[in-house]
């Protein structure tokens, strides 16, 4: 085991360079000059000039890429292009109110895809699964943007039950009222693609042998859900997960923009419109290394919902 962790903590360094080999390459080759953004249409060659040289775009690659390992190495990204506040500062801000929404979003998302696809695995082929199936198919092929318009336009506007936006001082108060409905948004976004996924694993272990043989032994049809067949198919729920869990460093851009959540996802949108290279790289690093670092732990989950999982 202590032989596997070290061996895949090795591998996150040549991985982690491809990733800032790859951003640096089409930051500057690809995204522009942010000089011309920041200095705003009416500027003369000499401001431009000037921008360049104070942020730094005008030094050879080779030392920008330099510049760029040593603060991926010291963890300090240097101060926002448009904003000139520290980067640092910014994530210490911003992504408390990511957190705030997209963590309970997740959990209660994941709980409830998991109970439906429980439900209608157990009832496969009946009219209740079918009908369930024929709405999960509708509700994936409504986009995010259609939920969003209309759940504010009835639940916040007309109802009045929740702030149609708005972000408060107190995590409570951010939690309990502002927070609802963006949270209440994305579950239902979520649950139909999650149920459709969540029911083809649980359909996976229902028909092997080893279910056939429980119940031939007598055990209930809940027992064998609950037991046998939710932990066997914890391994591939486990996988889906992990994979969203690295999206919670860079926020919800869309329920955060027209729900007016200051998290990082909107920074991530207005770093992205002004070229804001210093933001885009700390976000692209930190998912990154987080992306590593859940695959890794998924490993080890593997290994401990199935002994039989051999970590080589």
């Amino acid at each position: 085991m202590t032989a596997y962790i070290v061996r895949r903590l090795w591998q996150f360094v040549p991985t982690l360079l491809g990733v800032v080999l790859l951003v640096f390459a089409l930051f500057n080759w690809v995204g522009g000059d942010p000089a011309y953004i920041l200095a705003g249409k009416i500027s003369s060659p000499e401001q431009i000039e000037n921008i360049r040289r104070q942020l730094g775009v005008d030094r050879p690659y080779y030392v920008q890429l330099w510049i760029f390992l040593g603060q991926i190495a010291t963890g300090d990204f240097g101060v926002s292009w448009a904003t000139n506040e520290k980067v640092a500062d910014i994530f210490a801000t911003r992504l408390a109110p990511s957190l705030t929404v997209l963590v309970p979003m997740l959990v209660l998302g994941t709980v409830m895809s998991m109970a439906a696809a429980m439900l209608v695995a157990y009832l496969r082929g009946s009219l209740t699964d079918r009908a369930i199936m024929i709405g999960c198919t509708v509700g994936q092929s409504v986009s995010i943007l259609v939920y969003i318009l209309v759940f504010q336009y009835v639940l916040a506007y007309r109802l009045g039950w929740f702030p149609v936006q708005g972000w408060g001082n107190g995590f409570a108060e951010n939690l309990l009222r502002y927070s609802a409905l963006p949270i209440l948004v994305g579950v239902i976004v979520s649950l139909a693609p999650d149920t459709r996924l969540y029911r083809s694993f649980f359909l996976d272990e229902i028909n092997q042998d080893y279910v056939r043989t429980a119940r031939a032994k007598g055990m209930s049809e809940s027992r064998v859900m609950w037991v046998h067949v939710l932990r066997n198919a914890a391994i591939p729920v486990i996988t889906n997960v992990m994979i969203q869990l690295p999206g919670l460093l860079a926020g919800a851009f869309l329920i955060e923009r027209f729900f007016s959540i200051p998290g990082i996802g909107r920074e991530v949108i207005l770093a992205v419109e002004r070229s804001d290279f210093p933001l885009i790289k700390a976000v692209t690093v930190y998912v990154a290394l987080a992306t590593m670092i859940l695959n890794l732990l998924a490993d080890l989950l593997y290994k401990a919902v199935d002994p039989r999982v051999q970590l080589k």
